[in-house]
């Protein structure tokens, strides 16, 4: 709400810019109000077109992230709104180009109709009544607003929820086109087609020339009063001098020269330079930084389609909670895809690995080049077969909300199926060794459809929870596992995991009373929510954390989206 507003604000106060500047009169009489819109949609357009590109500097967000520069946790969280604020920079730019384009057809239509011999530097028409559409597709600037509104329409439409769950590579060919997109920007500017008036003190707007005519004594003719009503009977502008010598009479002003007009420099070269400039070095460092394929160590197949990838790199360090980005040449050649890290590497053991659900083409692919045949379980590959496995890149590591949890003295988290995997970091750190962080307490909360799901991480629930009830620390951590559709059948999720199966219910969680129950454990402390899931249990789970309870315990939401 703030940004709409923000942006209004820059939308009208540049609308009003042009509608009362003096050096945009003779402009204005031209085009009227479609000069004013498309000035004011443009400013607007420059600001979100700038900050755009930030939110997508993944590089510098994790060094902020986890940078002692930015010690407050509710800036920190701000870091997380990053991807909101991506898509609002984006909706904003669609909605004001829509404006922008709207005004400019008006524009090119008044150009050829109010065509003026008496200021041809000003006429973007070369004559009376030419046909607009010249001005649209045989112009630098129209040309190129015409292809950056194909592009911007091709990449607004591949970024709906249905396109990017259904096809991912649309939306993300698509989305490259951003590059072509600023490109073309940069030319769109470079035109020059509205000027401004640069001699305001030898011609103010409505003046006479009276070297144009032989008579003197001459009074204004009757449409050049209507032309210029504003200017026949107010002052002339205090701020400006007076040239000399200057004459005025109840029907006109005299002035020494005519106007001159000047294209603008190109504004929109200041704004989006910086932020080009800033992410096109940051995705040069991650190439660079990405450019050794790791080294795969094991495979593993699990239940429900989800495989698990396990490997090392050189001086590869990541935090729990963080995410890396996978691109494998053999599968695509272009196409990267983000997973969050399920282990990470400590000062004992360089391994880190991911888990992924086999749900599309890529995965797919992926899935058929690791394991030696795609319908088969295997368990972790013998080390003579590893020369099977494709080359993989991995970049990252990137922050995410989670990193947070840790830093709680006592957090909620709740997963939804492949949910799971930003906490399966958090808890294997918390396996090796949890007396280091803030946190003291956690209530682990996963809600699964198929009950073999839960075996993706049942043996790691199950050696923290015996590690911690050595520790002679049961509390520590709360374990619920929900399984929300049974056939009545399998209500176990194996014989060897029993401490799991005495936390299996049958069913969906109450999550109002789960607060209250919470709340009334944690008097008075600050809790934090964090939650990977489906956006119905998201909604309902940020809903409960800001209202209010009679414990004194507040609430922090965090939220991490699968698309």
């Amino acid at each position: 709400f703030f940004w709409l507003c923000l942006n209004v604000w820059l939308f009208w106060k540049t609308f009003l810019l042009y509608y009362q500047g003096l050096q945009y009169y003779y402009l204005h009489q031209m085009l009227g109000l479609g000069l004013c819109v498309s000035r004011a949609s443009a400013s607007v357009l420059n600001l979100n077109c700038c900050l755009v590109l930030l939110p997508m500097c993944r590089v510098l967000l994790a060094f902020l992230r986890g940078s002692q520069k930015v010690a407050s946790r509710k800036t920190r969280r701000l870091l997380d709104k990053s991807k909101t604020f991506h898509v609002t920079c984006g909706a904003t730019i669609c909605i004001f180009s829509v404006l922008h384009v709207a005004a400019h057809l008006v524009n090119a239509l008044n150009f050829s109709e109010n065509y003026n011999e008496d200021f041809l530097s000003l006429n973007a028409a070369n004559y009376r009544g030419e046909d607009p559409r010249k001005l649209l597709f045989a112009t630098v600037p129209g040309l190129t607003g015409v292809i950056m509104v194909l592009v911007l329409f091709l990449m607004c439409t591949a970024s709906t929820y249905a396109i990017r769950v259904s096809n991912y590579d649309i939306f993300w060919y698509t989305h490259n086109l951003f590059f072509v997109f600023y490109m073309l920007l940069m030319l769109h500017v470079s035109g020059g087609v509205l000027k401004y008036q640069t001699n305001l003190e030898e011609h103010p707007p409505g003046c006479f020339n009276p070297n144009k005519t032989l008579r003197e004594n001459m009074t204004l003719p009757k449409a050049f009063e209507e032309s210029f009503p504003d200017y026949t009977t107010e002052p002339f502008p205090e701020d400006l001098s007076l040239p000399e010598p200057f004459v005025q009479n109840n029907f006109m002003r005299i002035c020494s020269e005519e106007p001159k007009f000047q294209s603008h420099f190109p504004e929109t070269w200041f704004w989006i330079s910086g932020p080009l400039c800033l992410y096109c070095v940051e995705r040069l460092y991650r190439y660079i930084r990405s450019n050794k394929p790791v080294t795969i160590t094991s495979v593993i197949s699990h239940p429900s389609n989800v495989l698990e990838v396990r490997m090392v790199k050189d001086d590869f360090k990541a935090r729990p909670g963080q995410y890396v980005i996978l691109h494998c040449p053999r599968v695509s050649a272009l196409e990267s895809h983000p997973f969050t890290l399920t282990m990470c590497p400590t000062d004992t053991k360089a391994t880190f690995g991911v888990h992924l659900k086999v749900v599309g083409d890529w995965t797919e692919r992926f899935r058929d080049l690791l394991l030696l045949h795609s319908n088969q379980d295997t368990e972790i590959l013998p080390i003579f077969q590893q020369r099977r496995y494709p080359k993989l890149y991995v970049d990252g590591p990137f922050g995410s909300p989670f990193e947070e949890s840790l830093n709680y003295e006592v957090s909620l988290c709740v997963a939804g199926g492949i949910g799971v995997t930003p906490f399966a970091s958090v808890l294997n750190t918390l396996l090796d060794g949890w007396k280091c962080y803030k946190l003291r307490r956690l209530y682990f909360i996963w809600v699964c459809r198929d009950i073999e799901s839960f075996r993706w991480f049942a043996d790691l629930l199950c050696t923290l929870r015996n590690k911690l009830w050595q520790e002679n620390r049961p509390d520590y951590i709360n374990i619920q596992l929900y399984l929300s559709q049974t056939d009545g059948i399998q209500k176990i999720i194996g014989e060897k995991y029993q401490a799991l199966n005495s936390r299996l219910l049958i069913g969906r969680p109450r999550w109002k009373l789960l607060f209250d129950e919470i709340a009334k454990c944690n008097r008075r402390k600050t809790i934090g929510v964090f939650c990977c899931g489906p956006n119905k249990i998201s909604k309902i789970l940020h809903k409960l954390s800001n209202s209010s309870n009679s414990y004194g315990t507040r609430f922090e939401y965090n939220k991490e989206s699968f698309s």
